[in-house]
């Protein structure tokens, strides 16, 4: 049946009927539909429009409606409702006749959906948190488990100076830390009840919209209603979010299968989490990770088709704003699912500590500490920079490492390198002698770990209480 039949003469177009329906995605909001309708049959009674006995047996449908939606919420898709606001209405009036039809005394599906659209956000806000959380104690512990692991660090995928695997992991920690609070931002502006705004200019009976939002768990109300009809920046922020934390995915995914690759060696993933080629038996191939890095370009495109689809519209509701949806929807499961497939690839992984350690040869990634060493002596950064490149031109010929070249050979390029200079190109020096806060020095990644292990015993507790 649908709502709003009244005022036309002629059914409608099939065709058009399909084209304009939206259960068949929108059917995900009806657990957040009926505990909304719950809390609006409550604001019912405080106006006189239902009496108690009335409400009671609303909410007592509804919680049924609930617990079927519950155990099987696809079913809702045998419906011919237009949407999932409609189809909980229609299911209402089935059971409860005239009553049912009062339900919607007051409420526009303007602000009905966003309402829906707000909890089902909040939802899955702390699913993500939750999955964030998880990825953040895996990359922790396999720092944990890697801080001995020298390998070289890479500018212009050239190598450039030594770090550890831990460093590494402690690195991509930081992106997801930064998506978790993104996320934790977006909640407290999303977290406003926009039920009782109406249609676009607020309803006509006196509900105590505080009170609503109280009922429904949100922190406040919208203060606009025309705003608040046509606001879908929380959909758009929503997106961004995700959009910015599959950009880290994606390049957690490309450093994983580059370390994979045969000829870095860095790492080796499990037979969990690749798959083989159904032509050449040697094959590993890293299909997890690519399909991250390949995923990633549907919520980018996400994040432009929503925002395209809102820049020329008018206030306030405009049936455009449906597609919001599955954008929003979409873009959350392809985010939760890699997230959930980035953790797994991290648990099952293994790190080659030797191959690690043998690329450093022969990369001259001590070059630095060499120029830094002749600056000690009192010679200018720029000329000790020339200098060492020299040098390294030396040992390139020779075939040699620059620790491998002997006093004598050294002191051909400047007189005042002496015996001492091998200790600063040894790579644990190297490592070490970066002990500023926040570089790799073994006591700054034992800090970096202490401190993040710390902070993960906060996130824990706040999703315990969430």
């Amino acid at each position: 049946m649908s709502l709003w039949g009244g005022r036309f003469k002629e059914s409608t177009n099939q065709m058009f009927k399909n084209f304009n329906d939206s259960l068949k995605f929108d059917y995900r909001l009806a657990e957040q539909d009926i505990i909304s309708s719950i809390a609006w049959s409550k604001a019912l009674m405080t106006v006189n429009i239902l009496n108690s006995k009335e409400q009671k047996q609303l909410e007592q449908e509804l919680n049924i409606l609930l617990d079927k939606v519950r155990i099987n919420p696809k079913e809702i898709l045998s419906s011919q409702a237009e949407d999932i606001h409609s189809w909980v209405e229609n299911e209402l009036i089935l059971k409860l006749g005239e009553l049912g039809k009062k339900l919607h005394t007051g409420r526009s599906r303007n602000d009905q959906v966003t309402t829906t659209l707000r909890l089902w956000c909040k939802v899955n806000i702390k699913q993500l948190l939750q999955n964030i959380f998880e990825l953040k104690k895996i990359l922790i512990l396999t720092a944990e488990r890697n801080q001995d692991v020298i390998m070289p660090g890479y500018t212009h995928l050239q190598h450039a100076q030594p770090i550890t695997f831990a460093y590494w992991c402690l690195a991509y920690l930081e992106m997801f830390i930064r998506d978790e609070n993104r996320l934790k931002d977006t909640l407290k502006r999303l977290d406003y009840s926009p039920l009782g705004c109406g249609s676009l200019a607020g309803t006509t009976y006196n509900i105590d919209r505080y009170q609503l939002a109280n009922w429904l768990g949100f922190k406040s109300i919208t203060n606009n209603s025309l705003d608040t009809v046509s606001d879908r920046d929380y959909v758009i922020e929503f997106i961004s979010n995700a959009a910015i934390s599959m950009i880290h995915l994606s390049r957690f995914a490309e450093d994983m299968i580059f370390f994979n690759s045969h000829e870095v060696g860095f790492i080796e993933l499990s037979d969990e989490v690749t798959s083989g080629s159904s032509l050449m038996p040697q094959k590993k191939n890293p299909d997890a990770l690519e399909l991250i890095r390949g995923k990633c370009g549907r919520v980018q495109g996400a994040l432009a088709g929503m925002m395209m689809t809102l820049k020329g519209l008018p206030l306030s509701y405009n049936k455009d704003m449906q597609e919001d949806k599955e954008w929003l929807f979409h873009t959350v499961d392809t985010w939760n699912e890699c997230i959930t497939i980035s953790s797994l690839v991290l648990k099952k992984l293994t790190v080659n500590k030797i191959r690690c350690r043998d690329a450093l040869k022969q990369s001259y990634c001590n070059a630095t500490e060499l120029a830094d060493y002749l600056v000690s002596k009192g010679i200018p950064f720029r000329t000790a920079h020339c200098i060492v490149g020299k040098i390294i031109l030396e040992a390139i010929n020779q075939k040699s490492t620059l620790e491998d070249l002997d006093l004598n050979q050294l002191k051909n390029f400047c007189s005042f390198i002496t015996e001492d200079v091998y200790s600063i190109l040894d790579l644990q020096s190297c490592i070490n002698k970066r002990n500023s806060q926040g570089g790799v020095s073994f006591l700054q990644v034992m800090h970096a770990i202490k401190s993040a292990k710390k902070n993960l015993s906060k996130s824990f507790k706040e999703l315990k209480n969430f």
